[in-house]
């Protein structure tokens, strides 16, 4: 399809760099949370059902985790599923995968069309348009399931006009709080928000904050809480998963690095659990999703004479979970940290949790308006970390090239703060050895 007709009489733009360059321009501000705009432009294409079962997703970490080991999974168990996520890491293409593969370009740029001749004076979002060309492609794909993760929050994420058949918060932890609030209570509030009257809802926090769980019994949802209704054990190379009415022995650990990654195998597992008699699951098709769940840039290990950790980490939640890795991983040189962050993040907090872990750190400048300068985050470097060298880059290409320099056998690189960083740095295809 390549003649799609706008309700300006032509197709505004042919091609994809165009129409997204387009819509940042659009909208009075990035984010302006709600539904009533973008539901009513869905109405009228008719997507509100991408297929005949969907999976939401929210969580302040591990949604993006926890639906690439579901879109595994239901992959070896022969469905064809579509996947949803943002944001993306190279190409805007990965925000939509269609049975494991990226949508190519033609597709985004006919649904943005159609989008265009549907909205009229339905001002919209650069989010709010992925997002309906995403469920726009989606329903013409004749899936079995779809797998949406939210943007933000929930209550009021553009995702959120879609029910879902099952809904999974995956954890709850401080992060867009100008957004979202500045509490868990709050947070967990807003992510309830994806939670559906009689439909399963899974949280991967064995405890919650009291308002998810008020909102769970207010609507009416039959909740699963990770430690109460689903249980994971370690042994060794396996783990095993009990659930409600099923439950797994000897399972392989995920391919994602981390025991962290466990939380979110298991809240995968549960609902596909909840949903077992539309959406039937056989052991093997678990085992084989685990085994072979790729995702790139999260705690992602490049092994070599100096090995490479690459992770989007961005608040103190995740940066937890990546410091528990790399004790775990422990090098006989020193950690050297890439990090470079957005200014609305708790960068302090994010330093704390990671901080005993790196030896010598290199603030970076992002290509991104919303990145924190170098030399202010060498500031909150300096102040916290007094005994670790700091030494200033203004882009991560520096920052390559003052390491290079300076690494020895059995040094570390680790790279993270931001989705930015993480492909500014692949996108340089460094290789120390």
């Amino acid at each position: 399809m390549t003649g799609e007709q706008s309700g300006h009489g032509a197709v505004r733009f042919h091609s994809l760099s165009d129409w997204l360059a387009w819509q940042e321009t659009l909208h009075p501000v990035a984010i302006d949370l709600g539904l009533e705009r973008v539901a009513a432009v869905a109405r009228k294409l008719d997507c509100l059902q991408p297929a005949p079962l969907v999976i939401t997703v929210a969580g302040t970490n591990g949604k993006g985790s926890t639906l690439a080991m579901l879109e595994a999974i239901l992959h070896h168990a022969g469905y064809r599923t579509g996947c949803y996520t943002s944001p993306h890491l190279f190409h805007y293409n990965e925000r939509l995968r269609i049975n494991g593969e990226v949508v190519a370009d033609q597709h985004w740029c006919d649904a943005f069309a159609r989008i265009d001749a549907q909205c009229g004076e339905t001002s919209l979002t650069y989010f709010e348009f992925g997002t309906l060309a995403a469920l726009d492609i989606m329903q013409r794909d004749n899936l079995d399931v779809a797998l949406l993760e939210v943007g933000l929050g929930g209550r009021l994420d553009a995702v959120n006009i879609v029910d879902a058949d099952a809904a999974i918060v995956t954890s709850i932890g401080l992060d867009h709080t100008d957004w979202l609030g500045d509490t868990r209570d709050a947070i967990g509030f807003e992510k309830a928000g994806i939670f559906r009257a009689g439909k399963p809802a899974i949280c991967g926090e064995a405890l919650p904050p009291d308002r998810l769980l008020e909102t769970a019994a207010a609507v009416g949802v039959d909740l699963q809480v990770s430690g109460r209704d689903f249980h994971v054990r370690q042994s060794g190379e396996y783990w095993h998963w009990q659930g409600i009415s099923s439950h797994y022995q000897d399972l392989p650990w995920p391919a994602l690095p981390g025991v962290h990654q466990l939380a979110n195998a298991a809240s995968a597992l549960a609902a596909l659990d909840s949903l077992r008699e539309r959406l039937p699951v056989k052991e093997s098709a678990v085992v084989s999703g685990l085994k072979q769940v790729i995702l790139p840039g999260r705690v992602q290990v490049l092994p070599g004479k100096v090995e490479q950790v690459l992770d989007v980490s961005h608040n103190a939640q995740a940066a937890r979970a990546l410091a528990d890795v790399l004790q775990h991983r422990p090098l006989p040189g020193t950690t050297h940290a890439v990090i470079g962050i957005m200014r609305d993040k708790d960068i302090n907090a994010f330093v704390d949790e990671l901080g005993e872990q790196v030896g010598h750190w290199y603030p970076v400048g992002l290509e991104s308006e919303r990145a924190v300068s170098p030399e202010q985050l060498a500031e909150h470097l300096s102040q916290m970390q007094q005994a670790r060298p700091v030494t200033v880059c203004q882009s991560v290409t520096e920052a390559q090239a003052a390491l290079a320099g300076r690494l020895q056998t059995g040094d570390r690189v680790l790279v993270c703060g931001s989705f930015y960083t993480v492909a500014e740095w692949f996108a340089l295809e460094t290789d120390f050895d």
